[in-house]
């Protein structure tokens, strides 16, 4: 009896450890579940859209799949990816209600934001500015203008903000998603949309005719761009961090960089090589 109820005890001490992980939150979902909920906005080139075959693309993408590989060494099975499309307006509420279980795209990363959702490591950074059609006598000629602008966005805010404080009247149009922006700006209903300088680029590379279309170099906000995660789950946000933060000791986020936006320009900018040194975090 005695020798049974050692073999009992030892069978106990030795099944902790080798019995698989518990997971919490979203990774114990996922290895659930074997899928992931990714979110994501369909008409924000070069960051996230629909491409030519109908597949969600693009740099935030391109991250986000690097995590979903990364989850699947974690928890130790195959993980099937679910894209979900979301909008400016939806994508936070997505989140909290399950409905996704990344965020990718082009979302700012705020304060206020972060009442709602949580955020990863910095992925980009950027800022508003306009685009219009060439010829128009857009820059230093607001006054009486149609200035279409995706409500739900920080760019709106600081749109309303930016004319407020410059007392310059102008009409601010208030429109679902950039490829209705696009649409509007094409057939002339407005006189310049107001998006991240980023994806004003990349919609008009994208475009059928990236000709006709003029961004300003000006920027007028700030917009450090993030991945969000549903609000205190650590143990996920932690993996989407240690990718992200992987890319940029390793460097390996520039090949990602001239991936989707080396057409656009062959120097990048001083505010990206600034956060390659900012988010090169130490494991």
């Amino acid at each position: 009896m005695k020798g049974l109820l050692t073999i009992i005890l030892l069978v106990t001490f030795f099944a902790g450890p080798l019995s698989a992980k518990e997971f919490t939150g979203t990774l114990q979902q996922i290895q659930k579940t074997g899928t992931i909920k990714i979110g994501y906005r369909q008409s924000l080139p070069p960051m996230s859209f629909v491409d030519k075959a109908g597949t969600p693309a693009g740099y935030s993408i391109d991250l986000c799949e690097l995590i979903v590989t990364e989850v699947k060494n974690t928890i130790g099975r195959d993980v099937n990816i679910e894209y979900v499309p979301v909008t400016a307006e939806e994508r936070f509420v997505a989140l909290s209600d399950n409905k996704i279980d990344l965020l990718c795209g082009a979302t700012t990363k705020t304060l206020s934001r972060g009442e709602i959702v949580d955020f990863t490591q910095l992925t980009f950074v950027t800022g508003a500015s306009f685009m219009a059609l060439k010829g128009t006598k857009i820059r230093n000629n607001f006054a009486g203008k149609k200035i279409g602008v995706v409500k739900g966005t920080t760019t709106a805010v600081a749109l309303k903000k930016l004319f407020q404080e410059a007392q310059i009247e102008v009409d601010v149009v208030l429109l679902k998603s950039s490829a209705e922006g696009l649409d509007a700006l094409e057939k002339g209903k407005i006189d310049a949309f107001s998006a991240d300088q980023i994806v004003l680029i990349g919609l008009a590379i994208t475009s059928s005719d990236p000709k006709i279309f003029t961004v300003l170099p000006d920027l007028f906000s700030y917009e450090p761009f993030a991945l969000a995660v549903r609000r205190n789950d650590a143990d996920f946000r932690l993996v989407a961090d240690r990718v992200i933060s992987g890319l940029y000791r390793s460097e390996k986020i520039l090949a990602i960089y001239n991936k989707w936006l080396g057409s656009f320009s062959s120097k990048r900018t001083s505010a990206f090589e600034a956060l390659i040194q900012l988010n090169a975090i130490p494991e």
